[in-house]
């Protein structure tokens, strides 16, 4: 870290930082094994950290689909 002139940072929290990032943008828990390099569900589980703002778009995402849904069966939308 200091070649990059960086300080009180340590690789770790790259890594650390990183596999947060890939877990977020949708990562498996299968691929985030594969780019830790770990055998075992454990140690990727540290990187599945669930956000607030992950939690927004999960649950935007779920009513976007929930009402797509209601509209192919109901196209009026009255819900009858």
């Amino acid at each position: 870290m200091s070649a990059a002139k960086l300080t009180g940072f340590h690789f770790h929290d790259l890594r650390h930082t990183g596999n947060t990032f890939a877990s977020q943008s949708g990562a498996t828990l299968r691929e985030l094994m594969n780019r830790m390099g770990h055998s075992t569900t454990q140690a990727a589980l540290i990187y599945q950290h669930t956000a607030m703002e992950r939690d927004r778009a999960i649950a935007d995402a779920l009513g976007k689909l929930a009402k797509e849904a209601l509209t192919k069966e109901d196209p009026d939308g009255s819900g009858t």
